[in-house]
């Protein structure tokens, strides 16, 4: 049987019901300085502080945990979770300020929570950050292990929100690469390694230097350079490729068309294959290779690839998301 994420135990459409069923009942607003700017569902919330919006998120680690647990190895995760937070407020024009770490553990252990003190403030140093609180909460009866989870705050002058409403055809898309596959997707990928003949302590086939453990474990990117090139380029549109994809861009309104995307990295080609995994769903789930998308006018695309890593992978019309011959939505 074919793999999908579905069947490892997340179904994204499920979640998406969930999730609008919490959120019709989030009506009430607040009046004044600090009513919110934005609705429920972009990247990050924003916040009426005058001239400025104060932008908030939070996200966690997810099942990378596991990984960890299983490779007794936890000095990185740390950096996935300043990471997966702090490229949610880049992705709608916020500079990262301040960040507080929750820790929820079924035990407390002195040992795992300094290697997750390592990760985070080598996140801390990427995104020039300070952490200035957090909890640790023992919970045997809820937990088993840990969960490791954040909310970081960032600030944003009114002029330079970045919604994607200014977005239009023709624009193009920037994507920056990814570092691997991030944080997302691995409850799929630990299913397809546990289903296969290996196991995370062997060595990576592509890469026979490092354990497959070792690559799933890989820290997720922090685009910091994205700020930069808001100052220096007519950026109409920013996206963080995380869980489910690229149907992550199904939150603005008008279409993709991904006709020269980046190649993905060994990582993904080695768990398609191990899991017989479509084309379809490795883009409805991973990053496949391209862990941030920028949306800008054509007449800055080339100034734009000189200050990142990234390229133009393709570019925005009327309506859906495909990739090559595959259509995504």
């Amino acid at each position: 049987m074919n793999m999908t994420y579905a069947r490892s135990g997340v179904d994204i459409l499920k979640e998406d019901r969930a999730i609008k069923a919490l959120a019709k009942h989030l009506t009430f607003k607040r009046r004044g300085l600090g009513a919110p700017l934005t609705e429920i569902g972009h990247y990050a919330g924003l916040i009426d502080l005058g001239d400025f919006a104060l932008a908030i998120t939070t996200d966690g680690v997810g099942s990378k945990v596991l990984i960890a647990n299983a490779m007794k190895k936890w000095d990185t995760i740390g950096i996935d979770c300043m990471a997966m937070n702090v490229n949610d407020l880049l992705a709608i024009g916020a500079e990262p300020l301040a960040f507080v770490d929750y820790l929820a553990m079924n035990a407390p252990n002195e040992h795992i929570t300094e290697q997750i003190g390592v990760g985070l403030q080598k996140g801390c140093k990427i995104a020039n950050i300070s952490i200035v609180g957090g909890e640790i909460a023992t919970l045997p009866e809820i937990i088993n292990g840990f969960d490791l989870a954040g909310t970081c705050v960032g600030l944003v002058p009114k002029e330079r929100i970045i919604t994607g409403e200014h977005i239009e055809v023709g624009d193009l898309l920037l994507g920056l690469p990814s570092s691997g596959i991030h944080s997302n997707g691995l409850t799929l990928a630990r299913k397809v390694i546990e289903c296969s003949a290996y196991s995370y302590e062997d060595p990576f086939p592509p890469n026979p230097k490092k354990t497959i453990g070792e690559e799933l474990l890989t820290p997720t990117r922090i685009y910091m350079e994205v700020l930069n090139l808001m100052k220096e380029c007519e950026v109409h549109g920013l996206a963080h490729i995380t869980g489910s994809g690229l149907l992550k861009l199904m939150r603005f309104t008008k279409g993709f068309r991904f006709d020269n995307p980046l190649e993905p990295h060994d990582i993904f080609r080695f768990l398609q294959k191990e899991g017989k995994i479509s084309d379809l769903e490795m883009y409805r789930t991973f990053n496949m290779g391209m862990g941030f998308l920028v949306i800008l006018s054509e007449k800055d695309a080339k100034k734009a690839s000189k200050i990142t890593d990234g390229r133009i992978v393709g570019e925005i019309v009327e309506k859906g998301i495909t990739v090559r011959d595959i259509v995504i939505k």
